[in-house]
């Protein structure tokens, strides 16, 4: 009678072994932990307390909070960013889509376009945000005197409210475009071809194709584009300082936090704005997330 052997487990010694991996990761996990997690912990914590870096902290129980209410600058800031996040996502998402559906097409130099639309996406937001300032500037800036030449006279397009808030939304969605657009020209040409030719042939117009197919297909894309969208526009900060300076024209509440934390060294108060910002942000997506069964398509 011949025994069976079990065949052994290999075991795992040197490179092969699992610990390995770990300790290569071990570096990153740790920096993450105590440069990005930790601090975001800390925000809550800190914002509960009167700290400023020429004292020491002092427990401040929600009076942070209770002052935030009672802010003329924290409020004129939540209402610039509402204006900021409300002109820039729509148009955004909009012209996004739109370009999308124009460059679906098999034409000699569909590329050449798709390539110049894109290519404000891998600038430097400083750098554009400098070419942006330099063109608005009242006195020499090249829109003005564009403007000048046809009789009229342009405002100060950086420190003027709204024309600051005008100038920061339309740079900043030419330079974020060229990316949502290519996400939505991806799915559009995952959509089947057999669904809209099927269409076309029972007599469908490109109108009706667009609304009762297209659109209901993209509607998971158009979704998670509307959210990532609007958590951008919301923590944006370094093109609207740099091309207002941080002026009251364009104070979103990023500039304001930057302000209250950098500027007069109220950390307190500055964490306090940043965990508005945060819920605000949640408070968004979950509502988008809520609303997402009403008109998001599912395949299932």
């Amino acid at each position: 009678m011949v025994k069976e052997v079990k065949p052994r487990r290999a075991k795992h010694s040197g490179w092969e072994s699992r610990w390995t991996g770990l300790w290569f990761v071990l570096p990153f996990v740790a920096g993450l932990g105590l440069l990005f997690l930790l601090p975001i912990a800390a925000v809550p914590v800190i914002s509960l307390s009167h700290w400023s870096l020429l004292s020491s902290p002092r427990w401040a129980g929600l009076d942070n909070y209770a002052h935030l209410l009672h802010d003329p600058q924290f409020l004129r800031s939540a209402w610039i960013t509402a204006l900021f996040v409300a002109g820039l996502v729509p148009l955004n998402i909009a012209l996004a889509m739109g370009l999308a559906l124009l460059l679906n097409v098999r034409v000699g130099g569909v590329g050449f376009f798709r390539m110049l639309l894109f290519s404000p996406v891998v600038v430097p937001a400083v750098a554009w945000a400098l070419v942006w300032r330099f063109a608005l500037q009242p006195d020499f800036g090249l829109v003005n005197n564009l403007l000048a030449k046809v009789g009229l006279v342009g405002p100060n397009w950086l420190l003027q409210f709204p024309w600051a808030l005008v100038a920061v939304v339309v740079s900043l969605l030419i330079e974020h475009l060229g990316l949502n657009m290519l996400i939505f020209l991806g799915a559009i040409q995952a959509i089947p071809k057999e669904l809209l030719e099927a269409a076309a042939i029972d007599g469908a117009n490109p109108r009706q194709i667009f609304w009762k197919i297209t659109l209901p297909i993209l509607s998971p894309t158009l979704f998670l584009v509307m959210v990532v969208t609007t958590i951008g526009a919301l923590k944006v900060f370094a093109p609207i300082y740099v091309l207002t300076s941080g002026t009251d024209s364009a104070e979103v509440l990023m500039i304001q936090m930057w302000r209250q934390g950098f500027k007069y060294f109220e950390l307190g108060y500055a964490s306090a704005i940043a965990w508005v910002l945060f819920l605000a942000m949640l408070a968004l997506t979950l509502v988008q997330w809520g609303l997402r069964r009403r008109w998001v398509f599912n395949e299932a």
